[in-house]
């Protein structure tokens, strides 16, 4: 089944978030045109297609949304890790690794 037309959009902005950066799932949603719909973006993370970089969207607070334990999260944790992302904890630290979205649309997302 094709992706919905919501879930392609957040796809979209997805796979433009940069290593090394995380982004929260009501910042997904915002940039893709579902402002409030935060959890319309982790409905769509759990569809993605292969290759998008999910491991960089995490929760409001800093942290991986997955069970702390569960093997995702530790893939989660490690691909972050690899990337230059540093844990606290769970938690990550947003004022230092949120994706900077300023100019998002006009070629300077980074």
């Amino acid at each position: 089944m094709p992706p919905s037309s919501s879930h392609t959009a957040i796809f979209a902005v997805v796979r433009r978030i940069p290593a090394g950066r995380v982004a929260t799932y009501g910042q997904i949603a915002a940039l893709a045109g579902y402002v409030g719909h935060a959890r319309l973006a982790g409905y769509a993370m759990h569809r993605c297609p292969p290759g998008l970089p999910w491991h960089r969207v995490i929760n409001a607070k800093g942290e991986i949304s997955l069970p702390a334990d569960s093997t995702a999260a530790m893939i989660q944790r490690r691909k972050l890790q690899a990337e230059g992302v540093v844990f606290i904890g769970r938690r990550i630290n947003l004022e230092r690794y949120r994706w900077n979205t300023d100019g998002y649309g006009s070629g300077n997302s980074c």
